[in-house]
């Protein structure tokens, strides 16, 4: 039951050129950015990544694109990433666009064994073309497909060598979602503690769907784009 290994470089090590990964975090809050540095450095390619954006030049995701490393992106924003712009533009990369409130329910149904789920939201727009539709009491609905994927990293503030996570305030975003939705979850933490030292009240991804833990390091936290509000009665 110790799914503990010593670092982000043992924890990818089968990880394969042509992977589906999700990946998780929303802006630069709560991503895994020890496992993305790591495969960077083991430089497989033409993966497809699930992650609600591409982060930002120079971090998170954005490491990733820059190596040449990403064939395909579905997410739900493009964020401040001007070098994914440039590469959809360059037809480089592949971006599949989704509704963030489809985009979570995907991943969700995913890890939930539902194949597929209808929903008013996209009917008659871009993202409703070759799709089902069908009528369920006088409102149009279109059919979306559930999100899986071979491998899922995640970042908790917390986890203990069972593999139990516990995310922290806005950290948790995606995570717990794609924790459940892969093959095999990899999940990094701030705080590595023993079995019995979480309030099992208080655990949000039980261990029964993580397979490697590890304590990460040198997490930067960065803000992705910083708003300053203007001083009131000041020159």
């Amino acid at each position: 039951m110790n799914k503990v290994v010593a670092s982000a470089d043992e924890a990818i090590k089968d990880v394969f050129d042509g992977a589906t990964i999700m990946i998780g975090g929303f802006g630069l809050c709560g991503i895994p950015e020890n496992l993305v540095r790591a495969l960077v450095r083991k430089c497989v390619k033409n993966l497809t990544t699930i992650s609600n954006n591409a982060g930002v030049d120079g971090l998170g995701n954005g490491l990733l694109l820059a190596a040449g490393q990403i064939r395909k992106h579905i997410g739900t924003y493009v964020g401040e990433n001007k070098l994914l712009e440039q590469m959809v533009l360059q037809h480089k990369v592949d971006l599949d666009l989704v509704p963030q409130g489809t985009f979570s329910e995907r991943i969700r149904a995913g890890g939930a064994g539902i194949p597929a789920f209808y929903t008013p939201t996209g009917v008659g727009t871009i993202v409703a073309e070759n799709k089902e539709t069908r009528d369920f009491d006088g409102r149009q609905y279109v059919m979306e497909r559930a999100l899986t994927a071979d491998f899922a990293f995640v970042k908790a503030w917390r986890g203990d060598k069972w593999g139990n996570l516990v995310y922290r305030k806005t950290a948790r975003n995606f995570n717990p979602m794609m924790a459940t939705a892969a093959k095999v979850t990899i999940a990094e933490v701030e705080n590595l503690v023993e079995v019995g030292e979480l309030d099992p009240d208080m655990v949000h991804t039980p261990s029964i769907y993580v397979q490697r833990i590890f304590q990460g390091e040198l997490y930067e936290k960065r803000i992705e784009k910083r708003t300053l509000r203007k001083a009131v009665g000041r020159r």
